[in-house]
């Protein structure tokens, strides 16, 4: 049995690539007369359910097969996917698509309040936007969530460059800053305020919205996340493309200081990874998980996650065991060791407040002494947006969008989003630990060497990396899988690294 790997006695390899399997030989890869079966089988459900199959569905098929293509056989590349290349975003309108409708002619003015952090109400402007292509109508500049746990009072300016907004979406939707004055005093009353159903189809809109909105020439959608599904048509997710990646530009102020944190650490480094740790207290209360810290940690955690009264009695043993539970810092760090990045690597940690604070942060920084955060690189630069944690995590996102190899460690908004936009930009390695096995690998690392721990982490994380076919959930969520704007540049045979 091998040396228990300790948390600075690792090799001290520098991050060019993961280490293959010792086998010489390899496996014949499956029979291409799989995928012809496949596509056969998926032409009878079309045919006979009515059933259409889906880029998704085509997707999981090609990702499962070459996934057992290259198993565990082939080095990773952790920098950068060798088929990125000839993937590319491509979200242009299609000459059928019908043009903004000019605000005269509008079914009336669509208000939206958002909810939620910066990144859910990213969701929400971009479902926004798309919600008032369906129903014909003027969209008003949506306001930002000043009450929910974060209290921020930022508005969209603040956030976003405006005008920019404006300007970008104009053949697609007509924005406007606020109802005109003279609209407002010729209503006989104040706009009709409603909240829609989670992941509402577009017919929701059409019958139950659009009536009351040409009744009442103005009507506001409150709680605005999340409130339109997933499942469009092409056009429709392309136009959702064209807002979240090209129309909601930070503001100057923002993208000034956000790219001057790039540059920082490009001069270190030619490439950085970022870590969005995500191990607040308030996402580990959230998560209802347990960490080693006895009563004091169950009675913190306990007495945040009282905020949210809807959730329910978690057991902290089974979330860990189902991978639902994000990982420590020390073990983010081990993962990222393991994988081949050596401890010269520069890291970019983008959290807010950790749960146990310098304790807790220790062993990562050990295993990587090239550790920065914004508050690190910024200095007196932050102080003007100290007060504001939407402009806070706005210049995350920046660091975190730049980087050469970002990792998730949660499923959240922030993680969906940054994933998505990094496919669409290129397929940018963006690495999701595969939390259910590793949980099991961390449980038995005592038990074998840093080289075999090392092998086994490798091999669970295929597939996870940020590759063109990653392994995509059963049920995927658009923003972070934006396959209908992801083009191929020509035709190859593609494998899952």
């Amino acid at each position: 049995m091998g040396r228990k790997p300790d948390a600075v006695a690792k090799p001290h390899h520098s991050g060019g690539g993961g280490a293959s399997s010792p086998r010489a030989a390899r496996k014949a890869p499956p029979s291409p007369v799989f995928l012809g079966t496949a596509l056969f089988v998926l032409g009878f459900v079309s045919l006979f359910t009515g059933h259409m199959v889906t880029d998704a569905d085509w997707s999981r098929i090609r990702s499962r097969w070459r996934s057992k293509q290259v198993r565990i056989y082939e080095p990773i590349d952790i920098w950068k996917s060798r088929y990125s290349s000839i993937y590319y975003g491509c979200s242009g309108r299609s000459t059928n698509f019908r043009s903004a409708v000019p605000e005269n002619n509008s079914t009336g003015y669509l208000l939206i309040a958002t909810s939620g952090g910066l990144n859910q109400q990213r969701i929400g402007i971009t479902d926004a936007v798309v919600v008032a292509w369906i129903l014909n109508a003027t969209l008003v500049v949506p306001e930002l969530d000043h009450h929910s746990f974060w209290k921020d009072e930022s508005d969209f300016s603040d956030i976003f460059d405006v005008d920019w907004f404006i300007s970008y979406l104009s053949k697609d939707v007509t924005v406007v800053k606020r109802i005109p004055y003279e609209v407002m005093l010729s209503m006989d009353k104040l706009p009709w305020t409603m909240r829609a159903p989670r992941k509402s189809m577009p017919e929701f809109y059409i019958d139950e919205v659009l009536p009351i909105l040409m009744r009442r020439r103005a009507l506001q959608l409150t709680k605005f996340d999340y409130r339109l599904t997933s499942e469009l048509d092409e056009d429709l997710q392309k136009l959702r493309c064209r807002v979240n990646f090209h129309a909601l530009r930070f503001a100057n102020s923002i993208h000034t200081l956000g790219q001057k944190l790039v540059h920082k650490l490009r001069l270190m480094s030619p490439r950085y990874v970022a870590v969005h740790l995500r191990f607040e207290p308030d996402m580990l209360a959230f998560s209802g998980c347990y960490y080693g810290g006895g009563e004091k940690e169950r009675k913190e955690l306990g007495e945040i996650r009282k905020r949210w009264d809807t959730l329910p009695e978690l057991s902290a043993e089974d979330e860990r065991s189902r991978g639902k539970c994000p990982l420590t810092p020390h073990e983010v760090g081990l993962m990222l060791r393991a994988l081949g990045f050596g401890n010269d690597t520069i890291l970019y940690v983008a959290s807010g407040e950790i749960y146990g604070g310098e304790e807790t942060l220790q062993p990562l920084r050990e295993l990587f002494p090239n550790y920065y955060t914004k508050e690190d690189l910024a200095g007196d630069d932050l102080k003007p947006f100290l007060p504001f944690s939407s402009r806070l995590a706005a210049i995350d996102f920046i660091v975190c969008d730049e980087s050469d190899v970002f990792v998730t460690n949660n499923n959240g908004n922030m993680a969906k989003v940054l994933a998505g936009r990094r496919r669409y930009m290129g397929h940018k390695r963006t690495i999701r630990p595969n939390a259910k096995k590793l949980n099991v690998l961390f449980q038995r690392r005592n038990q074998m060497g840093w080289d075999m721990f090392s092998l086994k982490v490798q091999k669970v994380q295929r597939g996870l990396m940020g590759a063109p076919d990653d392994i995509r959930p059963k049920q995927d969520d658009f923003y972070e899988f934006p396959s209908a704007c992801i083009c191929l540049r020509k035709p190859r045979n593609i494998s899952a690294t």
